[in-house]
């Protein structure tokens, strides 16, 4: 053995002793962070259980309040289907009564209703129609409503062409707009994106208000003039357009035969002229300043817009919205403002064949809010309704006009 291991021992046996010292600081620190590690999780067991505790109270003290809250939710529930059920008996007492007792302003009649003096236009005037058809039927009830989808504004017309394609839909949105949109079928229209996989015909004078027509392979529709009136204002000639929806081209126009027109409908103050189409053809809806508290209906022929008669009719333009025609009869669509149930409270049979005592007067069924437009398709028999966006089908149950009401 060299003289160097002694110190060489003597350097191990020191750095044993260091190394034995860190290992019991090292020891000791552990020990330390475990114990606080203990603690902590000691505390939280004691917050959790008292947590636990407190959401068990809550529990227990919410209990009775929720069965409380049900039974109550349960007796609102039985009282609100009673109140339904007097409110269904109630319209339906009313209804019978103000059936029993026809309006008085739907047998109001003047001097221009009689065929008095002071009537002008061309064709004739207040003379009885000459139906065309076999049609004798009037409106029973609205039987049912079905809501499509919800479509565009709060004001618009969606329609079939009655003499055209049984399922295409067109889709008029706006109240002066030049686009029509086009579905093959209702299916296509009811889809989540419809606008996006409908084909747009775009015609060349944006319309005025929601009474456009499509019949026959062509849009009729009133043409707003250069400078005219806002809504609601008088407008001394309205100009007609015919519109092939297939050539996209204007086929026909005409100025309308009469002056100073205004709003027909009360309550739809865009449109200044309502085309509708029946069993016997094409008909159109007005008024003017000459009588403004009544309707007028004219007969036009759909190849050259001519009118070949006009009827000053007793219905009174206020708080009317909307109208139609079913066999030669205006049908007039009333309601109030703010919007309520609608009803048919007046009828005008250009013919003479049924009298406004005998017609019925039914209500629509209960619905969003007021017609923008109503348009019958006289091979359905059902009525294409925009109502505040919402585009609805209303069938509509028949009778015979000799029957009794």
């Amino acid at each position: 053995m060299g003289p160097s291991t002694p110190v060489l021992i003597l350097f191990l046996l020191s750095w044993l002793g260091h190394l034995q010292g860190q290992q019991h600081h090292l020891v000791e620190y552990m020990e330390r962070r475990l114990a606080a590690l203990e603690e902590r999780l000691a505390q939280c067991q004691d917050q959790s259980s008292r947590h636990a505790a407190e959401l068990r109270d809550f529990k227990n003290k919410m209990l009775p309040l929720l069965e409380v809250a049900e039974k109550e939710r349960e007796a609102l529930r039985t009282e609100a289907d009673t109140i339904s059920g007097r409110v269904d008996r109630l319209e339906r007492e009313v209804d019978y009564l103000e059936t029993q007792n026809p309006s008085l302003p739907c047998v109001e009649l003047d001097e221009k209703v009689t065929g008095g003096p002071g009537t002008k236009g061309k064709g004739r005037r207040n003379e009885k129609y000459d139906m065309v058809s076999d049609c004798g039927y009037t409106i029973s009830q609205v039987r049912s409503m079905k809501i499509l989808k919800r479509f565009g504004g709060p004001a618009g017309l969606w329609t079939k062409d009655p003499l055209g394609p049984t399922e295409k839909i067109y889709v008029l949105d706006g109240t002066q707009n030049d686009t029509v949109f086009v579905f093959p079928r209702p299916r296509d229209f009811t889809l989540a994106m419809a606008a996006r996989k409908a084909s747009r015909v775009r015609v060349p004078f944006p319309w005025v208000g929601t009474g456009q027509l499509v019949y026959g392979g062509f849009l009729y529709y009133a043409r707003r003039p250069p400078g005219g009136p806002g809504g609601g204002g008088e407008l001394n000639t309205l100009q007609l357009i015919k519109f092939h929806l297939v050539n996209r081209t204007v086929v026909d126009s005409s100025v309308f035969p009469a002056e100073g027109l205004i709003p027909p409908y009360g309550l739809t103050a865009d449109t200044y002229i309502d085309l509708a189409a029946d069993e016997e053809g094409l008909w159109a809806v007005y008024a003017t300043r000459e009588d403004d508290r009544h309707l007028c209906l004219a007969k036009l022929d759909p190849q050259t817009l001519d009118t070949e008669q006009q009827w000053d009719t007793p219905c009174p333009r206020e708080n009317a919205e909307a109208a139609f025609v079913i066999c030669g009869t205006l049908y007039v669509v009333y309601n109030t403002r703010p919007a309520s149930r609608a009803r048919i409270q007046c009828s005008f049979d250009a013919s003479g064949t049924l009298t406004p005592e005998r017609a019925a007067l039914p209500y629509f069924p209960r619905r969003y809010g007021a017609h923008a437009s109503l348009r019958y398709n006289p091979r359905e028999r059902q009525l294409y309704a925009w109502d505040d966006g919402y585009q609805i089908v209303y069938k509509l149950e028949m009778k015979k006009k000799e029957e009794e009401v």
